[in-house]
């Protein structure tokens, strides 16, 4: 039997890869890549010259019993996204449900993803809450957010700029105009920021303020 290590990559800086990560992509047979040619970027940045293929949200049901069968008869295989840590709002969780399924090992590595210092950096309280990724575009969407805003814990959900000011006036008419919610964006970049406040506060900051990059928008608890 082989390995498959799921490693995170940086989501902006690329200070945060750690000298394992590297050392793991170095030795690995192979590495699947959400986009072979934004990860390019960052194998050419490590001098890691180990051979990648593509494993996305478009293909992952195509290629995974390859993959794990490469695992099965001992190969060691390396999955990164884009950015952060897989299957966490990235490809991945089928890939590891598989490999396992097969008495294959799974090695997870601690390192970048978004929301943990969103959560950490929100100023709310962060010994529970509910991880939530990103709502529906449509169907279900205001469903999610009335449980949402009903929830005793700090919510975190992550947010595109397109629709991160409907998503705030949404919660607003779910919650009411006194909820507390923090907005990082562009983490672990040039640009970082965080917006705290209530949701009419932040709605204002962002109707005077440019909307770009992603967001995480972390929410006060219904308490």
């Amino acid at each position: 039997m082989g390995v498959l290590y799921i490693v995170p990559t940086p989501i902006g800086n690329l200070e945060d890869m750690t000298f394992r990560a590297i050392r793991v992509l170095k030795e690995a047979d192979h590495i699947l890549a959400e986009d072979t040619r934004t990860s390019g970027k960052l194998m050419k940045h490590f001098e890691i010259g180990t051979q990648m293929s593509a494993f996305h949200l478009n293909n992952e049901h195509k290629v995974v019993s390859r993959w794990v069968d490469a695992i099965s008869s001992g190969q060691t295989i390396a999955l990164i996204s884009d950015a952060g840590t897989p299957a966490i709002s990235d490809p991945g969780f089928l890939l590891v449900r598989e490999a396992i399924k097969q008495g294959n090992e799974v090695i997870t590595l601690p390192g970048a993803t978004a929301f943990v210092p969103a959560l950490v950096n929100s100023g709310l309280p962060c010994e529970k809450f509910h991880y939530e990724g990103f709502l529906p575009h449509k169907k279900g969407r205001a469903t999610r957010i009335a449980e949402l805003v009903g929830k005793d814990v700090t919510s975190v959900l992550y947010e595109s700029p397109h629709r991160i000011l409907k998503t705030l006036a949404q919660l607003l008419e779910a919650a009411g105009p006194e909820r507390i919610v923090s907005i990082s964006r562009e983490i672990s970049k040039l640009h970082e920021e965080t917006v705290r406040g209530t949701i009419p506060e932040v709605i204002e900051y962002y109707e005077n303020n440019p909307i770009k990059g992603e967001f995480v928008l972390v929410l006060q608890g219904n308490s």
